[in-house]
């Protein structure tokens, strides 16, 4: 059984993680009006409101079965888990940093203020999402809240679906970006690396 202070250690890690959605939240909607003024347009994106419940849902999710359940992390697991979620929190704060100004968490049509392809986006086209995916499926295991872990990684591969669709469809109709990003795969570097079909 897990102890009060192991479950009020992963509480504190939800929260940290919580509160760092809260403040990028607020962030994204300062650079979206500022995107705005400089002449980019807001995209249809209308499953951000489902992002930002599977979101939720995964870390209230994680923190209710911690508690309810109270089962013992492994140590290698609960090791190997974090060891995740910060490695993703690294990669997503490199796309904000890479990003700039173009980052925020809506989709915007900004590609006439610029391409960006330096960071991470030297490889793949949507190192974000990768680095989001892997931190909401990790986090739950990190006190082996394993249900909310596969049910909250089910329901994120299903929003992600649908978003990386919207967007997608917006990036490539441009020339620019076609150009230096559509040869690059989605998620994963590869060999042959740009030279590889979108």
């Amino acid at each position: 059984m897990a102890s009060t202070s192991s479950l009020l250690l992963f509480t504190g890690l939800l929260v940290a993680v919580g509160t760092a959605r809260v403040v990028e939240l607020a962030v994204s909607n300062h650079r979206r009006r500022a995107l705005v003024i400089r002449g980019a347009a807001p995209v249809a994106d209308p499953g951000f409101a489902a992002m930002v419940f599977v979101h939720a849902g995964v870390l209230a999710g994680a923190c209710a079965e911690a508690w309810l359940v109270r089962r013992a992390p492994p140590p290698a697991l609960a090791a190997a888990a974090l060891g995740l979620v910060i490695a993703a929190n690294a990669l997503r704060l490199w796309v904000i940093a890479t990003l700039g100004p173009h980052w925020n968490t809506r989709i915007m049509a900004s590609l006439p203020l610029g391409v960006v392809t330096a960071g991470p986006f030297r490889w793949i086209r949507h190192p974000n999402y990768v680095a989001v995916f892997v931190e909401l499926a990790a986090l739950p295991l990190v006190h082996a809240a394993w249900t909310t872990a596969i049910v909250g990684a089910g329901a994120h591969l299903w929003v992600l679906r649908g978003r990386i669709r919207a967007e997608e469809a917006m990036l490539l109709a441009d020339p620019g970006y076609r150009a230096l990003m559509g040869g690059k795969p989605r998620f994963w570097p590869t060999p042959w690396g740009g030279r590889r079909a979108p």
